[in-house]
Protein backbone atom coordinates (compact mmCIF):
# COMPACT_ATOMS: atom_id res chain seq x y z
CA UNK A 1 0.00 0.00 0.00
CA UNK A 2 1.34 3.41 -0.93
CA UNK A 3 2.16 6.03 1.67
CA UNK A 4 -0.35 8.74 2.46
CA UNK A 5 0.35 11.52 -0.02
CA UNK A 6 -1.08 15.03 0.00
CA UNK A 7 1.36 16.38 -2.57
CA UNK A 8 -0.10 17.97 -5.69
CA UNK A 9 3.20 17.92 -7.53
CA UNK A 10 2.73 17.40 -11.26
CA UNK A 11 -0.96 18.33 -11.08
CA UNK A 12 -2.77 21.08 -12.96
CA UNK A 13 -5.69 22.72 -11.17
CA UNK A 14 -8.36 25.15 -12.32
CA UNK A 15 -9.86 27.35 -9.61
CA UNK A 16 -12.85 29.42 -10.69
CA UNK A 17 -13.60 32.54 -8.71
CA UNK A 18 -9.93 32.44 -7.79
CA UNK A 19 -9.22 36.15 -7.67
CA UNK A 20 -10.02 36.66 -4.00
CA UNK A 21 -11.39 35.13 -0.83
CA UNK A 22 -11.72 31.36 -0.62
CA UNK A 23 -10.72 30.88 -4.27
CA UNK A 24 -7.48 32.80 -3.83
CA UNK A 25 -6.65 30.90 -0.64
CA UNK A 26 -7.23 27.54 -2.34
CA UNK A 27 -5.21 28.55 -5.43
CA UNK A 28 -2.25 29.57 -3.25
CA UNK A 29 -2.63 26.45 -1.11
CA UNK A 30 -2.58 24.23 -4.20
CA UNK A 31 0.53 25.99 -5.47
CA UNK A 32 2.25 25.52 -2.11
CA UNK A 33 1.38 21.82 -2.35
CA UNK A 34 3.10 21.62 -5.76
CA UNK A 35 0.35 22.22 -8.32
CA UNK A 36 0.36 24.52 -11.33
CA UNK A 37 -2.80 26.63 -11.12
CA UNK A 38 -5.16 28.24 -13.59
CA UNK A 39 -7.04 31.07 -11.88
CA UNK A 40 -10.26 32.36 -13.39
CA UNK A 41 -12.69 35.13 -12.48
CA UNK A 42 -14.58 37.90 -14.20
CA UNK A 43 -12.14 40.57 -13.00
CA UNK A 44 -8.86 40.45 -14.92
CA UNK A 45 -6.81 42.45 -12.43
CA UNK A 46 -7.68 40.06 -9.60
CA UNK A 47 -6.66 36.87 -11.38
CA UNK A 48 -3.46 38.47 -12.66
CA UNK A 49 -2.53 39.47 -9.11
CA UNK A 50 -3.08 35.93 -7.79
CA UNK A 51 -1.16 34.48 -10.74
CA UNK A 52 1.81 36.66 -9.77
CA UNK A 53 1.59 35.36 -6.21
CA UNK A 54 1.64 31.77 -7.47
CA UNK A 55 4.59 32.46 -9.75
CA UNK A 56 6.44 33.85 -6.74
CA UNK A 57 5.95 30.45 -5.09
CA UNK A 58 7.79 28.82 -7.98
CA UNK A 59 4.76 27.31 -9.71
CA UNK A 60 3.28 27.96 -13.14
CA UNK A 61 0.15 30.11 -13.22
CA UNK A 62 -2.34 31.07 -15.90
CA UNK A 63 -4.77 33.95 -15.36
CA UNK A 64 -8.01 33.80 -17.39
CA UNK A 65 -10.99 36.13 -17.43
CA UNK A 66 -14.06 33.88 -17.46
CA UNK A 67 -17.78 34.20 -16.79
CA UNK A 68 -18.74 30.65 -15.84
CA UNK A 69 -22.38 31.22 -16.77
CA UNK A 70 -21.39 31.46 -20.46
CA UNK A 71 -20.63 28.17 -22.19
CA UNK A 72 -18.32 29.70 -24.81
CA UNK A 73 -16.12 31.22 -22.11
CA UNK A 74 -16.00 27.97 -20.14
CA UNK A 75 -15.02 26.08 -23.28
CA UNK A 76 -12.36 28.71 -23.96
CA UNK A 77 -11.04 28.24 -20.40
CA UNK A 78 -10.58 24.53 -21.03
CA UNK A 79 -9.00 25.04 -24.45
CA UNK A 80 -6.50 27.59 -23.11
CA UNK A 81 -5.65 25.42 -20.11
CA UNK A 82 -4.94 22.39 -22.27
CA UNK A 83 -2.86 24.48 -24.68
CA UNK A 84 -0.74 25.87 -21.85
CA UNK A 85 -0.60 22.89 -19.48
CA UNK A 86 -1.56 19.79 -21.46
CA UNK A 87 -3.85 18.34 -18.81
CA UNK A 88 -6.48 19.16 -16.17
CA UNK A 89 -6.25 17.12 -12.99
CA UNK A 90 -8.30 19.22 -10.57
CA UNK A 91 -11.29 21.54 -10.93
CA UNK A 92 -12.53 23.72 -8.07
CA UNK A 93 -15.89 25.29 -8.80
CA UNK A 94 -15.68 28.26 -6.47
CA UNK A 95 -17.20 31.05 -8.58
CA UNK A 96 -20.39 32.30 -7.00
CA UNK A 97 -22.48 35.38 -6.31
CA UNK A 98 -25.05 36.44 -3.75
CA UNK A 99 -26.17 39.95 -4.75
CA UNK A 100 -29.51 39.83 -2.96
CA UNK A 101 -30.06 39.64 0.80
CA UNK A 102 -33.81 39.96 0.97
CA UNK A 103 -36.98 38.14 1.93
CA UNK A 104 -38.26 35.69 -0.65
CA UNK A 105 -41.39 37.72 -1.38
CA UNK A 106 -39.23 40.67 -2.38
CA UNK A 107 -36.64 38.83 -4.47
CA UNK A 108 -36.68 40.01 -8.08
CA UNK A 109 -36.80 37.58 -10.96
CA UNK A 110 -33.66 39.24 -12.33
CA UNK A 111 -31.69 38.52 -9.16
CA UNK A 112 -33.01 34.95 -9.05
CA UNK A 113 -31.88 34.36 -12.64
CA UNK A 114 -28.41 35.89 -12.03
CA UNK A 115 -27.75 33.75 -8.97
CA UNK A 116 -28.95 30.55 -10.65
CA UNK A 117 -26.91 31.31 -13.79
CA UNK A 118 -23.58 31.73 -11.99
CA UNK A 119 -23.88 29.45 -8.99
CA UNK A 120 -25.78 26.49 -10.42
CA UNK A 121 -25.56 26.65 -14.21
CA UNK A 122 -21.93 27.78 -13.99
CA UNK A 123 -21.03 24.85 -11.75
CA UNK A 124 -22.65 22.42 -14.15
CA UNK A 125 -21.05 23.94 -17.26
CA UNK A 126 -17.59 23.73 -15.70
CA UNK A 127 -18.18 20.18 -14.47
CA UNK A 128 -19.47 19.08 -17.85
CA UNK A 129 -16.76 20.73 -19.96
CA UNK A 130 -13.82 19.78 -17.74
CA UNK A 131 -15.40 16.40 -17.07
CA UNK A 132 -15.17 15.49 -20.76
CA UNK A 133 -11.41 16.06 -20.59
CA UNK A 134 -11.12 14.02 -17.40
CA UNK A 135 -13.10 11.16 -18.94
CA UNK A 136 -10.58 10.99 -21.79
CA UNK A 137 -7.70 11.16 -19.30
CA UNK A 138 -9.32 8.45 -17.14
CA UNK A 139 -8.70 10.50 -14.00
CA UNK A 140 -9.70 13.71 -12.29
CA UNK A 141 -10.80 15.48 -9.13
CA UNK A 142 -13.73 17.91 -9.02
CA UNK A 143 -14.49 19.97 -5.91
CA UNK A 144 -17.68 22.01 -5.78
CA UNK A 145 -17.73 24.81 -3.23
CA UNK A 146 -21.09 24.79 -1.49
CA UNK A 147 -22.24 26.34 1.78
CA UNK A 148 -23.89 25.48 5.05
CA UNK A 149 -26.89 26.83 3.14
CA UNK A 150 -27.00 23.54 1.23
CA UNK A 151 -28.14 21.89 4.47
CA UNK A 152 -29.86 24.52 6.61
CA UNK A 153 -32.19 27.40 5.83
CA UNK A 154 -30.51 30.79 5.66
CA UNK A 155 -33.21 33.47 5.84
CA UNK A 156 -33.12 36.10 3.07
CA UNK A 157 -30.96 33.84 0.90
CA UNK A 158 -33.52 31.61 -0.81
CA UNK A 159 -31.92 31.70 -4.27
CA UNK A 160 -28.41 31.24 -2.90
CA UNK A 161 -29.49 28.25 -0.78
CA UNK A 162 -31.32 26.76 -3.76
CA UNK A 163 -28.13 26.86 -5.82
CA UNK A 164 -26.05 25.28 -3.06
CA UNK A 165 -28.55 22.50 -2.48
CA UNK A 166 -28.65 21.92 -6.22
CA UNK A 167 -24.85 21.91 -6.31
CA UNK A 168 -24.80 19.10 -3.79
CA UNK A 169 -27.01 16.97 -6.03
CA UNK A 170 -24.80 17.75 -9.04
CA UNK A 171 -21.90 16.51 -6.93
CA UNK A 172 -23.62 13.25 -6.00
CA UNK A 173 -24.95 12.44 -9.46
CA UNK A 174 -21.64 13.09 -11.22
CA UNK A 175 -19.76 11.08 -8.58
CA UNK A 176 -21.93 8.08 -9.47
CA UNK A 177 -21.89 8.60 -13.24
CA UNK A 178 -18.15 9.23 -13.50
CA UNK A 179 -16.84 6.73 -10.95
CA UNK A 180 -16.06 4.28 -13.76
CA UNK A 181 -13.75 6.91 -15.28
CA UNK A 182 -11.70 7.27 -12.07
CA UNK A 183 -13.10 10.75 -11.43
CA UNK A 184 -13.91 11.73 -7.86
CA UNK A 185 -16.50 14.48 -7.39
CA UNK A 186 -16.87 15.99 -3.93
CA UNK A 187 -17.90 19.22 -2.26
CA UNK A 188 -16.91 21.51 0.59
CA UNK A 189 -19.57 23.37 2.54
CA UNK A 190 -18.25 26.14 4.79
CA UNK A 191 -20.30 28.22 7.16
CA UNK A 192 -19.79 31.98 6.93
CA UNK A 193 -16.25 32.99 5.92
CA UNK A 194 -14.66 36.41 6.41
CA UNK A 195 -14.25 37.49 2.77
CA UNK A 196 -15.42 40.31 0.52
CA UNK A 197 -18.49 38.12 0.00
CA UNK A 198 -19.61 38.69 3.60
CA UNK A 199 -18.46 42.30 4.04
CA UNK A 200 -22.02 43.62 4.16
CA UNK A 201 -23.09 41.12 6.80
CA UNK A 202 -20.07 41.89 8.96
CA UNK A 203 -20.67 45.63 8.63
CA UNK A 204 -24.17 45.33 10.12
CA UNK A 205 -23.55 44.78 13.82
CA UNK A 206 -27.02 43.40 14.59
CA UNK A 207 -27.00 40.91 11.73
CA UNK A 208 -23.43 39.85 12.48
CA UNK A 209 -24.12 39.31 16.18
CA UNK A 210 -27.21 37.24 15.40
CA UNK A 211 -25.24 35.09 12.97
CA UNK A 212 -22.47 34.53 15.49
CA UNK A 213 -25.00 33.34 18.05
CA UNK A 214 -25.42 30.41 15.64
CA UNK A 215 -21.67 29.70 15.65
CA UNK A 216 -20.32 27.47 18.45
CA UNK A 217 -16.94 29.25 18.12
CA UNK A 218 -18.46 32.70 17.84
CA UNK A 219 -16.64 33.82 14.70
CA UNK A 220 -16.50 33.42 10.94
CA UNK A 221 -13.85 31.22 9.32
CA UNK A 222 -10.80 32.68 7.65
CA UNK A 223 -10.33 31.69 3.97
CA UNK A 224 -7.15 29.77 4.79
CA UNK A 225 -9.16 27.46 7.07
CA UNK A 226 -10.92 26.01 4.02
CA UNK A 227 -7.69 25.06 2.22
CA UNK A 228 -6.87 21.84 4.08
CA UNK A 229 -10.10 20.16 3.05
CA UNK A 230 -9.54 21.23 -0.56
CA UNK A 231 -6.01 19.79 -0.63
CA UNK A 232 -7.27 16.51 0.84
CA UNK A 233 -9.97 16.18 -1.84
CA UNK A 234 -7.53 17.17 -4.61
CA UNK A 235 -4.78 14.76 -3.56
CA UNK A 236 -4.35 11.11 -4.51
CA UNK A 237 -4.94 10.08 -0.91
CA UNK A 238 -8.68 10.76 -1.27
CA UNK A 239 -9.06 8.34 -4.19
CA UNK A 240 -11.84 6.40 -2.42
CA UNK A 241 -13.77 9.52 -1.39
CA UNK A 242 -16.49 10.58 -3.82
CA UNK A 243 -20.00 11.97 -3.73
CA UNK A 244 -19.54 13.46 -0.30
CA UNK A 245 -19.65 16.95 1.20
CA UNK A 246 -17.12 17.96 3.82
CA UNK A 247 -18.60 20.46 6.25
CA UNK A 248 -16.03 23.08 7.27
CA UNK A 249 -18.22 24.93 9.73
CA UNK A 250 -16.89 24.41 13.29
CA UNK A 251 -20.12 22.50 14.07
CA UNK A 252 -22.25 25.44 12.87
CA UNK A 253 -24.83 23.15 11.25
CA UNK A 254 -24.88 20.88 14.31
CA UNK A 255 -25.65 23.69 16.75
Amino acid sequence: MSDVNFSLSGKVAIVTGGGRGIGRAIALGFAAAGADVVITARTTSEVERVAAEITALGRRALALTVDVSRRAQVEGMVTETLAACGQIDILVNNAGISPAYTRAENLSEEDWDRIIAVNLKGTFLCCQTVGRVMIEQRRGKIINMLSAGAHVALPRLVAYCATKGGGEMITKVLAVEWAKHNIQVNAIAPAYVATDFTTGLRANQKIYENLMLRSPVGRMAEPEEIVGAAIFLAADSSSYVSGTTIMVDAAWTAW
